[in-house]
């Protein structure tokens, strides 16, 4: 029994189109399996940056990596093919970049710079047949990346409590301590002036008093017996200066001692 022409032709098809979908499926499953790993996630200047790549399979022909939206030769960076003795080979797109190749299709770029930044892609050849290829974007910053004059980090006001407060202790401390030095040498000095001043001879008199000076008497002089005035006890009687030998002199001071009472005794009292 023969079949028709026309029953070939939509059987060849659709067998092709069978295949076409099966190939595309594959090819969209081998994309989906690879993952591309960026440590750190937000490179800075001069850091180096490591493209992890996972789920490679364990045998493979080899793999290149690309720099840019399409993959040709104008933006391959290189291609590793491992058990060779120069596994790695560099492409037109690698220029003055420092970047190694490892067995397990990662890369390693050195001092990644801004202009390092972009898509970077990665193509595992498994067969003739058969490719993985994943891809990711890199974006290097600037180092030491000034931040905007209104943004405020979360601890800023921690910071600034602290230091305010170690400020305000210190002042505290310094005051304590110059107050206590003041306090000690005012007292020093109320002190050495205390024990150099001079005692007083005697109780102060006011203004208005009168001021007699005792003046040390030639002869002893003797009290009437009617006089009643008050003696002071306490004041010493002045020792007369010693006498001088003669007739005269002497005959003179005793009756200054020994007063004929008789002038006194013809006085008659009139009535």
């Amino acid at each position: 029994m023969e079949i028709p022409m026309g029953t070939q032709g939509c059987f060849s098809k659709s067998l092709l189109l069978s295949a076409s979908i099966l190939v595309l499926r594959m090819l969209q499953g081998s994309q989906a399996a690879l993952h591309i790993q960026k440590i750190p996630e937000q490179p800075q200047k001069n850091q180096d940056l490591l493209l992890s790549v996972q789920g490679v399979p364990d045998t493979f022909q080899d793999f290149n990596w690309y720099l840019g939206e399409e993959m040709y030769g104008g933006t391959r960076l290189f291609t590793y093919i491992p058990g060779i003795q120069r596994p790695q080979r560099d492409g037109s797109a690698m220029g003055q970049r420092d970047i190694v190749g490892f067995p397990n299709g990662s890369m390693l770029l050195r001092r990644a710079q801004p202009t390092d930044s972009g898509t970077y892609q990665v193509a595992v050849t498994i067969n003739s047949e058969w490719t993985m290829k994943a891809k990711t974007e890199v974006q290097v910053a600037e180092k030491n990346k000034e931040l905007p004059s209104t943004y405020l980090p979360t601890n800023a006001g921690i910071l600034a409590a602290t230091i305010i407060g170690s400020l305000a202790a210190g002042a505290l401390l310094i005051s304590c301590i110059a107050y206590l030095l003041v306090t000690r040498n005012w007292k020093g000095q109320s002190h050495r002036m205390a024990t150099t001043e001079k005692p007083e001879l005697g109780p102060a008199n006011d203004a208005g008093d009168n001021i007699y000076e005792v003046m040390p008497s030639p002869v002893l002089l003797v009290s009437p017996i009617s006089d009643t005035r008050s003696i002071n006890p306490a004041q010493p009687l002045p020792t007369p200066p010693p006498l001088q030998a003669g007739p005269e002199k002497h005959q003179y001071q005793q009756d200054l001692l020994n007063p004929d009472p008789a002038p006194y005794c013809q006085l008659v009292p009139t009535s």
